[in-house]
């Protein structure tokens, strides 16, 4: 689990997209450089190129700066968060940057979520219907675990996730799914679960589960 700090990301840049047909205002916000910082709530901190420091709130759509406060125009500052949240370069309000635990790629997470930090593509929660990349078989999710593979001990053979023969070629740093087969799921009152490295799992699609659908 790697979150990552706003620190990190208070370099000024340039973000520059062809200018041609821009406004003025919407130009500046691409070209100039400035350093955004998420802050409490839906408010963002602002630094330009001259070293003046403003306090943008999205929700209110308000800056601190003149060109907002005393014009009422949509100035750059604010412009600049909005530019900077669908690059995806901060996060929006309520969420955090975070690298996935199991693809590695950026993704924003609740504020206050705690580990495994996933993507949306390899997401699973408790309840999902999945599908055994190796047998075909579909489960059901009862649990997402923050351990990778190689540190999870099955109890009754006595070795790893990772190294248990049916996960043969997954990463062993995969994160640990419990699941229970959807007959025992279904017929049993306590089925028994089972650990699955994260990726061996794909998540049934509800067209799919209606229809049958192919394994």
């Amino acid at each position: 689990m790697t979150l990552i700090e706003s620190a990190a990301d208070r370099q000024s840049t340039a973000l520059a997209p062809d200018l041609r047909s821009l406004p003025d205002r919407a130009a500046r916000a691409w070209t100039e450089r400035m350093a955004v910082r998420p802050r409490a709530g839906s408010t963002y901190a602002v630094t330009t190129e001259s070293d003046s420091t403003y306090l943008v709130d999205i929700a209110r759509r308000s800056c601190s700066c003149p060109d907002n406060r005393i014009r009422g125009e949509r100035c750059k500052h604010l412009r600049r968060v909005a530019i900077e949240i669908t690059a995806r370069r901060v996060a929006p309000p309520g969420k955090q940057r975070a690298v996935c635990d199991a693809c590695g790629t950026v993704t924003f997470v609740a504020a206050d979520a705690g580990p495994p930090h996933l993507c949306g593509s390899c997401r699973l929660e408790t309840g999902d219907i999945v599908r055994d990349r190796e047998t075909g078989d579909r489960l059901v999710v009862t649990a997402v675990t923050d351990t990778a593979a190689d540190d999870w001990t099955i109890e009754a053979t006595d070795e790893t996730v990772a190294d248990y023969d049916t996960n043969n070629g997954y990463p062993p740093d995969d994160l640990v799914v419990l699941a229970a087969y959807l007959s025992d799921a279904v017929s049993a009152s306590e089925p028994r679960e089972y650990a699955f490295p994260l990726s061996q799992l794909r998540r049934v699609e509800d067209a799919e589960l209606v229809g049958g659908g192919s394994q």
